[in-house]
């Protein structure tokens, strides 16, 4: 057995945000060797972001046509051509993914095992017939979508946010199950192509993990494309005459309806790839749900392990995958380019993220329930769209701009939008939350360019009062 033993300065597992651990061991000059089961670039490439946001643009256009009748204007869209929104998304992955291959195959110092690879003994791997070994090991090994155990759901079939993408047309039917921010990027997708779209959600709250009022009004303008269940839970599904037919339970009265589409997409939540990996082979502590513990150095319980991104469960974003792996590379091995070496903490106090539905959802920080429950005494502050000359004109009735910042301080706590253009706004104040002593004084202080959007950000923070 000893013979077949490779031996690497590191080992990657992912290529995702893994890569970004791998290009820089190859810069230091290490002998590197990437697991990764593929497809390479991981879900943000292949699944997730990018394709999503390229296929969501064109029903953002479609919506806001329709919407262009408040300000006096009757549109029609004329022709959707499927082929061509699937194409553009295709091009734009197949592409990224080819460069990345070939840097990857071009490269000197690195072994690429394609496949699932797992852990078999401390520090060692287990490749199809070869064991690797390294004494600095990085997981970046993902997660894939949670299927849940529903009755007749493998049976009848069903599609996730990968199959999805190879759809050759949409579906006249969809019933989505799960009410997250896949379910809802996904039902305004498909229901701006023309699909018929049934949401099943369990908790009560659409976005559940959402401030409370923003999710309300996701759900009443969403509501005018998409059927929007929530507190219903698919208890099972059947094959009848040509259609699926789910069954799903009012959780409230017990009352159980059907909900009949031609197809099926599951959207119910996320699941860690580390049943597959097993790394409590080599001391690696993972959580009841299969997530790895992680450290506030991202350093798992065997020491010269490092885990970063969806494998840690923590926040499922890229930008946050991109900023651990940068991190936990430092704390492996010293920021090269500064010669430092003390250790630095990983911080979630300002992470950002998007809902890129209809209407679009932008936050960062906590929410007002959050930073009630965490004990802070807070002042809240909420402006409308329309509340400024800007927001007026785009007739963008139902939005929202809240934010929630700490009373004795003016430390910004968080910020929920919900309309056009919330993930570039909300940003704004993601530099805030990272600037100085974190308050909002610097945007009083400013000078907002008028007539534009920012000024609603700016306004909720001039309404600022106790919740």
């Amino acid at each position: 057995r000893c013979h077949r033993m490779k031996k690497y300065d590191l080992i990657v597992v992912g290529s995702g945000a893994g890569m970004i651990i791998v290009s820089r061991g190859i810069r230091a000059g290490m002998k590197v060797a990437l697991v990764d089961h593929g497809p390479m670039g991981g879900t943000c490439l292949n699944s997730g972001c990018i394709p999503s946001k390229v296929l969501i643009y064109p029903a953002d256009v479609i919506r806001t046509l329709e919407a262009a009748r408040a300000v006096g204007i009757e549109a029609r869209v004329e022709k959707i051509d499927f082929d061509i929104i699937m194409k553009r998304m295709h091009s734009v992955v197949d592409e990224g993914r080819r460069r990345m291959e070939q840097s990857a195959e071009g490269a000197e110092n690195l072994d690429w095992y394609r496949g699932w690879g797992e852990f078999v003994g401390d520090l060692e791997m287990k490749f199809g017939e070869e064991t690797i070994t390294a004494p600095q090991i990085f997981i970046a090994s993902g997660s894939r979508a949670s299927v849940p155990p529903i009755p007749g759901l493998v049976e009848a079939g069903y599609i996730d946010n990968v199959s999805a993408l190879a759809l050759k047309r949409p579906p006249k039917s969809l019933a989505i199950l799960g009410g997250g921010y896949i379910a809802c990027e996904f039902g305004h997708f498909f229901s701006a192509m023309g699909t018929k779209v049934t949401i099943l959600g369990r908790s009560h709250q659409l976005l559940k993990n959402e401030d409370s009022e923003i999710s309300e009004i996701v759900k009443k303008r969403l509501g005018e494309h998409v059927n929007v269940k929530t507190g219903h839970e698919a208890v099972k599904v059947e094959w009848e005459g040509g259609k699926k037919v789910v069954s799903a339970r009012d959780v409230d009265s017990g009352k159980v309806r059907e909900f009949a589409a031609e197809e099926v997409m599951v959207a119910a939540g996320r699941r860690p790839n580390t049943d597959i990996l097993k790394p409590e082979k080599t001391g690696v502590e993972v959580d009841r749900h299969g997530w790895i513990v992680v450290d506030d150095y991202l350093e798992t319980t065997r020491p010269g392990v490092w885990a970063i991104g969806d494998a840690i469960g923590k926040h499922m974003f890229r930008h946050a995958a991109n900023r651990e792996a940068r991190l936990a590379w430092n704390n492996a091995f010293g920021d090269l380019n500064e010669g430092k070496s003390e250790k630095e903490k990983v911080d979630y106090h300002a992470v950002p993220h998007a809902v890129f539905a209809y209407p679009q959802v932008g936050a960062v920080g906590m929410t007002e329930e959050g930073a009630k429950a965490s004990g802070y005494k807070i002042l809240v502050g909420r402006a409308k769209y329309t509340d400024v000359a800007k927001g007026y004109a785009m007739a963008e009735e139902e939005s929202l701009v809240k934010v929630v910042v700490q009373r004795e301080t003016g430390r910004i706590l968080g910020c929920q939008i919900v309309g056009s253009e919330a993930a570039n706004l909300v940003q704004q104040v993601v530099y805030l939350m990272n600037a100085g002593s974190q308050d909002y004084r610097p945007l009083a202080r400013s000078m907002v360019i008028h007539p534009a959007l920012s000024e609603v950000v700016a306004r909720a923070f001039a309404n600022l009062m106790p919740p």
